[in-house]
């Protein structure tokens, strides 16, 4: 797998040196964009447990490409496309523990989204933008869309190909946002302030059910003396199709939280995420406590560069989990204006009490290598 893995980094290091200087832009109106990323990811797992047959030490590689192409004919109107592709699924299908390792989409992930029958087509819409005399602006979407866009941001943690690698640092998992499916997004701009709301239709959730999903946002974001910083209040919700603890009925999903990230200066930035979910449905978590801090690489000469360090708590909800903890803390050193190289470390630990007092427990390190390549 180490052989895999290093093949997948020696084919994408290739790939790169032929890229051209600058982003394709055919005109001024339309742009070809994309990212490719090779990541191999080894954990080492530890566990006190009647088996240890699920719990193995191996390293695994994937390598997910995404394209982009973006037309803005003028200031009113954009319409954009999004295809995603990908090689492997690295240590996401054979992990010991409940949040994957790394939140790209992968190999898997990119077939019969959402229970469609669709490959490969992430995102496709068209947006309305219309400006108000000293009222801001008011963006109207339409299309397949992908709530992640509109919603949850973070400065400092969004990123799976660019920051922290971990699910838990990506996005929060009690939002149970909506991706790549039927929707509708509005997003007003005034000043320091934005309103965000959307709403979507999924083709299917676990249980096999399609569902309606909708989020609103108010975020708040002051340029301050310390430098800018970002305050969001979030709401999600679904219709009644997901189960319940015992799978007698249908119950609502209900997620709701808290999301800051501020600038500390020019090398130093922080953040903060918290978050809640009712517990009528099944849910692995019903509230997930995650912060951190960025140093900037000017601190050292390397003004691209940057560290990241975050530590995650994720309290158990009503299924077999009773909490998970997560730490992770990466250094990303940009190479040129195309590639960057991160070196990843995570650890993760499961308390899994509720199942057997006797079994508890799968805790260990992951050391992952992602190379990335823009254009």
């Amino acid at each position: 797998m180490r052989t895999a893995v290093l093949h997948l980094l020696m084919v994408l290091s290739l790939f790169t040196e032929a890229l051209p200087s600058q982003v394709f832009d055919i005109n001024d109106k339309l742009s070809i964009g994309g990212i490719l990323a090779s990541t191999g990811q080894c954990q080492g797992v530890s566990a006190k447990t009647n088996s240890m047959d699920e719990f193995n030490d191996e390293c695994r590689g994937a390598m997910p490409f995404q394209l982009e192409i973006r037309y803005h004919p003028n200031n009113y109107n954009e319409f954009f496309f999004k295809l995603g592709f990908a090689v492997g699924n690295g240590l996401n299908q054979a992990s010991s523990w409940t949040l994957a390792p790394w939140a790209a989409d992968l190999e898997d992930d990119l077939e019969d989204i959402n229970g469609r029958n669709r490959d490969h087509l992430l995102t496709v819409w068209y947006k309305y933008t219309h400006s108000f005399q000293n009222k801001g602006t008011l963006g109207a979407s339409i299309g397949i869309i992908d709530a992640t866009d509109y919603i949850d941001g973070n400065e400092y943690a969004n990123d799976e190909l660019a920051q922290f690698m971990n699910e838990g640092f990506v996005n929060s998992g009690g939002y149970n946002l909506g991706s790549y499916d039927a929707g509708a997004a509005l997003e007003w701009e005034l000043g320091d302030w934005t309103l965000t709301g959307l709403g979507m239709n999924i083709g299917e959730n676990d249980d096999g059910n399609n569902y309606n999903f909708w989020g609103a946002e108010v975020g708040y974001h002051p340029e301050t003396a310390m430098g800018p910083g970002n305050y969001r209040l979030t709401v999600t919700g679904t219709s009644a199709k997901f189960s319940n603890a015992t799978g007698a009925q249908k119950e609502r999903l209900l997620g709701y939280g808290l999301s800051f990230d501020q600038a500390f200066g020019k090398v130093v930035g922080g953040f903060l995420r918290f978050s809640w979910q009712q517990e009528d449905a099944a849910i692995d978590y019903e509230a997930q406590y995650s912060g951190g801090l960025n140093f900037s690489g000017s601190g050292w000469g390397r003004k691209e560069d940057n560290i990241g360090i975050g530590y995650a708590y994720l309290d158990g909800g009503n299924g077999d989990i009773d909490n998970t903890q997560v730490f992770e803390a990466y250094y990303r050193s940009v190479l040129n204006e195309h590639m960057a190289l991160t070196a990843d470390v995570q650890h993760m630990k499961d308390d899994l009490e509720k199942i057997d007092p006797r079994q508890n427990n799968p805790s260990g390190w992951l050391f992952g290598l992602r190379f990335t390549a823009e254009f």
